[in-house]
């Protein structure tokens, strides 16, 4: 055995003694503090003997939680990672009170609830020790990554990876580009700012753009083009399909895997990361053998589901997973406490924020975040060629706080600090890395739909179609005009009846479904796309009372004369091939407004009427037919500007200034850097080919 091994040991046996030291204080401290845990006899015992059982019992409970602890976690590797998550308390108590049950000395016991408390503190404070012990030792940190990413891999200790660079995506979900500027220059992400203006006096070492979004800005469009190169027939985060009677929701698993195998079939390859690729905290897989957290293969149950198994990787560290769980429950604490604070200085706009959103958003913010963190660091130790992991906080967040909120603003200031830590493990990775920081969309901030008008998009619907609503509805401004349009269309005396007409209670009600503020509606009884003329003919008043409404932006439908049209406020009316940016009632959407609205008009399962909210361009406020204060999915400010981050080594985004545009430029984009790197890559497909040749 070498002098270096020699070391090495030594080392490692040090470290572990001293954890040893600093739990068995720990749990002295505790026994004098907690009037339910003791480690003496009733009639008491010696100081020297009360050590001595503190000692024994923070030996057996580190044993246990090395032994037994990753046992433990794999038998619940099916159960969902928000119940894991509270669960982590409890199991760690119970190893304390076996610990304390087998202890060589005989002496110790503590209430159940006492030793939640106990055996929390302990793996908070021995994780905190061995970090410390390791940020002073960098070989004993490289190392023990090295054993971690080599545990995942298979790989034997040491052995050194590719000499050629890999790829690490990381999405912050959400962040619109104006966002990452603001958050940059008011100092809340360093790390960015570095990256982009080293202290230094160095040039940067990475550039920032704006790219735009397709109609349908929200992460299921962009994150399924960009990992696979299509995202065709997306026309909105949830949609009806006739054909199989259907509602496709994008975060629903079986949607998921739906529109990953339609995309695939499209492009004829199985994705971005198909050569040694990882895919973390995603919707789709990308075509990644390596998965956590993928929604497009968490519909499969058993011992194969790799995406649940993401979780066993992380719970396996019991400090780890208890250092998650408590800052789960101080997460919880903080939006009960920021909700409160907001209710009571009557903010405006606001939205609820009770029931269970609490623990979602702790979910989306602590635990995604840790696992998805912990996920890439061992991919990047292990040397794995291309990494895309998304991570949901700041979206979350912005969706009931509001995207310059600071609550957001504080959910930024923790995301950079991934960011650093995974530029740090990135210089012990046995291969170089090029880190690029991107997202899928922005939000755009505004009051609801429902707040401003008092009724919801599908209560316009249903009064425009003479369908029966709340009388709540009806007294509102907005509900007793649809109701006198109606009247006026059909030639009925204005009269207080509520039934409508008879031949329109026959028929089958429209389906309204929303998307952040894209809204659409399909008429299920009806096999194909309605045309106007259809519509027309069965609620004569529906799409003039659409359209003419002030928090209505525009309306797209198919028509039989020109082949679709948008229709807008003053009776305007423009067929799709006639569309234009700076005129008609796309002109406040800005550039690129009129291509996303033909392009989403062409596909198959797009709705019979597709409405996108007003947006007015002086605030950047947009009205979500959701409960969302900050929203995305549709046309309108901020929610189209998404940014991109990447080195300078790789090659410019675009020639000549040229904007990106749409997810699936992206992954053509993506696909060209991984080449660049030199790493094995799928070559491109003959469509994909032809479209970067013209690029």
């Amino acid at each position: 055995m070498g002098r270096g091994r020699w070391r090495s040991l030594i080392s490692a046996g040090g470290r572990s003694i001293t954890v040893w030291a600093a739990s068995t204080v720990t749990m002295l401290v505790l026994a004098g503090i907690l009037p339910d845990f003791r480690l003496q006899s009733a009639g008491g015992d010696s100081a020297t003997r009360i050590a001595v059982t503190a000692a024994a019992g923070a030996g057996v409970f580190g044993l246990l939680s090395s032994l037994v602890w990753p046992l433990l976690v794999r038998l619940l590797l099916l159960v969902p990672a928000l119940v894991l998550g509270l669960l982590v308390f409890f199991l760690n108590g119970s190893l304390l009170l076996v610990a304390l049950r087998i202890n060589p000395s005989g002496r110790g016991e503590a209430a159940p609830e006492t030793a939640v408390v106990v055996a929390a503190v302990m793996s908070a404070v021995a994780s905190a020790t061995g970090a410390a012990l390791a940020v002073r030792d960098d070989d004993a940190y490289r190392r023990r990554l090295y054993r971690l990413a080599a545990r995942r891999r298979g790989r034997a200790l040491g052995q050194t990876g590719p000499a050629t660079p890999g790829a690490v995506f990381v999405q912050l979900d959400g962040v619109g580009h104006e966002v990452l500027r603001a958050a940059v220059d008011k100092g809340l992400m360093p790390t960015v700012a570095s990256w982009l203006a080293p202290s230094d006096g160095r040039g940067p070492t990475h550039r920032l753009t704006a790219w735009r979004t397709d109609w349908s800005s929200q992460t299921g469009a962009s994150q399924l083009g960009i990992l696979h190169g299509s995202n065709h027939d997306v026309p909105a985060f949830r949609w009806y399909e006739k054909d199989s009677g259907e509602v496709m929701v994008c975060n629903r698993p079986t949607s998921a895997a739906e529109l990953q195998r339609r995309a695939i079939a499209r492009t004829g390859d199985g994705g971005l990361l198909t050569v040694d690729g990882a895919s973390r905290g995603n919707l789709f897989s990308g075509g990644a053998d390596q998965l956590a957290l993928v929604l497009s293969v968490a519909a499969r149950r058993g011992r194969e589901n790799r995406s649940r198994a993401g979780y066993f990787a992380y719970f396996s560290d019991p400090a780890g997973a208890v250092r998650t769980a408590m800052s789960f429950v101080a997460d919880v604490g903080r939006e009960i406490g920021q909700s409160t604070r907001a209710r009571l200085a009557e903010q405006r706009p606001r939205v609820g924020r009770g029931g269970l959103y609490p623990f979602v958003r702790a979910f989306a913010t602590v635990v995604e975040r840790d696992v998805v963190v912990a996920a890439v660091i061992g991919d990047m130790l292990a040397g794995r060629n291309a990494v895309y992991a998304d991570l949901v906080a700041y979206d979350e967040v912005a969706h009931h706080s509001g995207p310059h909120s600071r609550d957001a603003e504080q959910v930024l200031r923790r995301l950079d600090r991934s960011l650093a830590l995974l530029a740090q493990v990135a210089e012990h990775a046995p291969r170089p890395y090029r880190i690029v920081v991107l997202s899928d969309h922005g939000q755009s901030p505004g009051e609801t739909f429902r707040t401003r008008y008092g009724l919801s998009l599908g209560h316009l619907v249903r009064a425009g179609c003479a369908l029966p609503v709340p009388r709540r509805v009806e007294r509102t401004h907005s509900g007793a005009e649809a109701r006198a349009a109606v009247r006026a269309a059909l030639r009925r005396p204005f009269e207080e009846d509520d039934g409508g007409h008879p031949a329109t209670r026959r028929r089958s009600e429209p389906v309204v479904l929303a998307s952040g503020n894209l809204g659409l509606i399909s008429f299920p009884d009806v096999p194909h796309r309605m045309s106007k003329e259809e519509i027309d003919r069965r609620h004569p008043a529906l799409l003039s009372t659409l359209a003419e409404h002030p928090g209505v932006g525009f309306v797209l439908v198919r028509s039989e004369e020109h082949g679709g049209v948008v229709l807008g406020a003053h009776g305007a009316e423009v067929p799709v091939d006639r569309l234009a940016d700076e005129t008609g009632p796309l002109a406040d959407f800005g550039p690129g407004a009129a291509d996303a609205v033909r392009r989403t008009h062409s596909f198959p399962h797009t709705a019979d009427i597709m409405v996108n909210s007003s947006y007015d361009p002086d605030t950047g406020e947009v009205l979500a037919f959701e409960e969302q204060i900050g929203s995305h999915g549709g046309l309108g400010g901020a929610q189209g500007r998404p940014f991109l981050l990447w080195p300078v080594t790789l090659s410019a985004p675009a020639g000549d200034g040229a904007e990106l545009v749409g997810a699936e430029r992206l992954h053509q984009l993506f696909r060209r850097w991984l080449r660049e790197c030199d790493g094995p890559q799928v070559p491109l497909t003959g469509r994909e080919d032809e479209t970067e040749r013209a690029a």
